[in-house]
This record gives C-alpha cells, sequence and structure tokens, in this order.
C-alpha cells in the first residue's frame, strides 16, 4: 500500500500544466488532493483525474498568507508549484516563503518545492534570482523540504515544443535564439512522478531533474522540424541581434529570458530521477502523440499513420 494513501495533499498551482500530471499520479497513489489555485474554475479540469470526491478546489494565492494557511488546514503533506515569469520576487520568493511557513506552523510532515535548474542567487537572470531566494526561504522554514529543479519540461500542453513546433510550421525561414544553449527536457509524467516518489520525505534534499538526452537549442528545433515533417533552414540569432529584439514591446524574448539562455540548462548535481528510481522517458518516446498537429495533413499523414 501506498505512503500517501488516504493522506491529504495540498497542491499549490495544481491546475497548471505540471499540476494536472501531478493531481493524477497523486491519485494513483491513493491521496486525496486539494487543489489550490487563485481561481478555482480554471481548475475544474482536474476534478475528473481522482475517484469521486478525491479531489477538491480550494481558492489561495500564494501571496496572501491568509489563504495559504487555509488552504492547508487539515492537510498531511504539501507541493508548491507555483512558478511566474511575472512578479518574480513577490511569487517565487515571498510566495514560496509563504508557503514553507504556512506549512510548518500547520504541522504538516512533508513539503515538495518546485523551483528550476538555474536556481542561482548570483543569476545574471532576475528569474533565477527569485527562483533561488525562493529555495532558501523554502530551507528556512521546512529544513526536511525537498527540492526538485528540473531542465525544460516538455509533454503534451507544454509552452515549450510546442511553441517551436508552430513556428517551424509557420515559417519558412527559422531564426533561433541562443543556438548554441544545451537543455535536458524532462518529461512532465516523470516530473510528477518524482513529486510522489519525494513526497513521504526524502528529507532536505535538492534533486534536479533531466531527461535522457541533452540538445542544443538548434538541435531541438531541428529534431522537431523532423518529427513533425518539415525541412526549414534555421538560422542562428547573434547575441547583438537577440539583444535588439528584447526592446520591441510582446517581442519574442524578453531581457530576462535572453539572459537565462547565457547559461546550459542541463543536470550538474544530483541526478533526481535516478535517485528516484524513475526510468527517465526521452522525447522521441512520447511527443509524436501529439506533434502530429504539427504535420502538413496532421495525423493522417503518411508518416504519422507509420
Amino acid at each position: 500500500m501506498s505512503e500517501l494513501n488516504g493522506k491529504l495533499v495540498t497542491v499549490f498551482g495544481g491546475g497548471g500544466f505540471v499540476g494536472r500530471y501531478v493531481v493524477q499520479a497523486l491519485c494513483a497513489a491513493g491521496a486525496r488532493v486539494r487543489v489550490a489555485v487563485r481561481h478555482t474554475r480554471t481548475a475544474e479540469h482536474v476534478k475528473p483525474l481522482g475517484n469521486l470526491g478525491q479531489v477538491s478546489l480550494c481558492a489561495a494565492d500564494v501571496t496572501k498568507p491568509a489563504t495559504v494557511a487555509n488552504a492547508l488546514i487539515g492537510a498531511d503533506m504539501a507541493v508548491n508549484l507555483v512558478g511566474s515569469f511575472d512578479n518574480l520576487d513577490a511569487i517565487q520568493r515571498q510566495g514560496a516563503a509563504n508557503v514553507a511557513e504556512a506549512a510548518a506552523a500547520a504541522g504538516l510532515s512533508a513539503l515538495v518545492h518546485m523551483s528550476a535548474i538555474g536556481a542561482d542567487a548570483n543569476s545574471a537572470a532576475e528569474y533565477g534570482r527569485s527562483k533561488a531566494g525562493g529555495e532558501a526561504a523554502v530551507r528556512a522554514a521546512f529544513p526536511t523540504a525537498t527540492i526538485l529543479r528540473p531542465s525544460i519540461i516538455f509533454g503534451r500542453e507544454d509552452q515549450f515544443i510546442n511553441r517551436f513546433a508552430g513556428l517551424i510550421r509557420m515559417l519558412p525561414v527559422v531564426p533561433v535564439i541562443g543556438a548554441d544553449t544545451r537543455f535536458q527536457p524532462v518529461f512532465v509524467g516523470d516530473v510528477a512522478r518524482a513529486v510522489v516518489a519525494a513526497l513521504p520525505g526524502t528529507g532536505g534534499e535538492t534533486l534536479e531533474l533531466g531527461g535522457p538526452e541533452t540538445y542544443s537549442m538548434l538541435q531541438l528545433n531541428e529534431w522537431i522540424a523532423k518529427a513533425t515533417g518539415h525541412r526549414k533552414l534555421f538560422v542562428p540569432v547573434p547575441d547583438a541581434a537577440a539583444k535588439l529584439l528584447t526592446f520591441i514591446p510582446g517581442g519574442p524574448i524578453s531581457g530576462d529570458q535572453l539572459k537565462m539562455l547565457a547559461s546550459d540548462n542541463v543536470v550538474t548535481g544530483t541526478n533526481g530521477l535516478a535517485a528516484l528510481a524513475i526510468v527517465a522517458t526521452p522525447l522521441d518516446a512520447v511527443a509524436h502523440d501529439w506533434l502530429n498537429i504539427y504535420r502538413k495533413h496532421g495525423r493522417f499523414s503518411d508518416a504519422a499513420a507509420a
């Protein structure tokens, strides 16, 4: 019987891309899940992921301590998946502190905090600094929390692989910013399994999560083009030109995102999937399940049918 069977786990950010997989994995392990999101109507799609009554919704905002404390009433454990590219300090540092402090005050037995590879107090990017600040706050308030640092997460609903697949389908010539930056894409299902495996309390560890393969940004774009049946010309964008693009309102990349691309996004510390006995899923093993929509004739193309 799972150690989570019958336990009540509050998942902050459980209605998002990663959240839906975490909720499903927790339900499969027998846990009762309380999904804490700012607007409950945005998370209604996760309720059918469990049995009748196994998943409930709760309004909570990690920047508002009172709502966080309310979401943890009666809970045994918690998971914080909340992240953002806006209002970074309030959400990723102070918000993380609010969750960890409330979890400690409520006497929870375990906390899993989702950070990211690249969390660094000395990072040139505000995103990396805010993630590092969140980690430090979690460690200070809840020392036995497990911190997970994934590389780029891929899956059917992601905003990374899908974004580039859409551009490749649309553009005759595809510009590539940060062409040499390396990534270690990790499958969202593996990330969810890592959360479940870490929840019983691995005890104050920081684990990086990366898939079995490493790609440069250029190689990743080339892989997507091949997987979707497109022959394209890829043109690496020089750093100076990329910097100019950051000044365009609503442009393809922000200044902070460009700074993030200056560093590789690969596992350099403890390989969390291996440590948790999870076999990493290759991109090629699952991506074709949804990338067919970017092919010329969708799932009816010859390559898709094969």
